[in-house]
């Protein structure tokens, strides 16, 4: 496959997040990796920070696996996990312990961090501070090894309320979709000097957020009252990330952007239905397949 890759140095891939809504854009990362379209540095925040990392590390079947074939691991998550402190879903397992126990090994869960490191490509993936409300990134430089990448993905796919916060070097991180590039890293993309996008969208075309609910804000103001910035950034972060969907928008229609959206969006950020998210999958993977020739003549149309 890689005798046929094709290096695009000069344009962005960006990967939005969305939880499990991943399994249907995996079907796109594996159909970029199938085609060997790979690009010089993978943006992903949240969720698609793991299927950046899994992209950089050449790896198709953990990208679809990740996000579907894990939900069948006892350990996955679920209430208990959730009651004894580990959340919905199991992050100390999921973004560490898995990884960790199946090094070396065939295992279709094993990150090929030797891949990933060799790899000339780099990632840029954010957390956000709950304390300082900093938005920090991370790119390969702070991920020498295999435990310090997981971590950092971790930090970044870390879901208020339903996942624990977790702590790199004392410092207290959440999703970083709560973070100034809510979740979509074209500003990111764009301080590195890129100036064309491939953005891979985790929600339909014309999708906007609506405010959450009088009941749901008390909730997390309540749930984080010690961590007002997580509250505020939660209850205002439909205003910011609607505006950034505005600005994709333009970008594609100038031609600046190639942006891949579900045609069709089944499942939620929290499903953990095997056969839900298996077809998810299907459709997503189907639906790239159909689109691929016409984002290789994008890429193309720019050089």
């Amino acid at each position: 496959m890689d005798d046929l890759a094709v290096n695009i140095p000069d344009v962005a891939l960006i990967i939005e997040g969305g939880g499990m809504r991943a399994s249907y854009t995996a079907g796109a990362v594996v159909t970029l990796l199938e085609r060997g379209l790979h690009f010089g540095c993978a943006y992903g925040i949240s969720a698609g920070s793991s299927h950046a990392v899994n992209y950089v590390s050449r790896d198709i079947p953990r990208t679809k696996a990740s996000f579907v074939d894990l939900v069948r691991d006892p350990r996955f998550g679920g209430a208990r996990s959730f009651l004894r402190g580990d959340g919905f879903f199991n992050a100390p397992y999921l973004y560490g312990g898995i990884a960790e126990e199946l090094a070396g090994t065939d295992a279709v869960m094993a990150f090929d961090f030797d891949t990933f490191a060799a790899n000339e490509a780099d990632v840029h993936i954010e957390g956000f501070d709950w304390d300082t409300g900093e938005t920090v990134p991370w790119t390969k430089a702070e991920c020498p090894t295999m435990r310090d990448m997981m971590l950092r993905v971790r930090a970044s796919s870390t879901m208020p309320l339903f996942m624990p916060p977790t702590v790199i070097d004392g410092r207290t991180y959440l999703d970083g979709g709560l973070g100034t590039s809510w979740g979509i890293l074209l500003d990111a993309a764009r301080r590195d000097g890129f100036e064309r996008f491939f953005i891979i969208r985790s929600q339909e075309r014309g999708y906007r957020k609506k405010p959450l609910g009088p009941g749901v804000q008390a909730l997390f103001r309540a749930a984080f009252r010690k961590h007002p910035l997580v509250a505020e950034r939660s209850i205002e972060r439909w205003r910011p990330y609607n505006a950034l969907l505005d600005e994709v928008e333009r970008l594609e229609r100038e031609g600046s952007a190639c942006v891949f959206y579900p045609e069709r969006m089944t499942v939620t950020n929290r499903e953990t239905d095997y056969a839900k998210l298996q077809d998810a999958y299907e459709r997503g993977y189907a639906q790239a397949q159909r689109e691929a020739d016409s984002w290789e003549a994008w890429l193309q149309a720019g050089r």
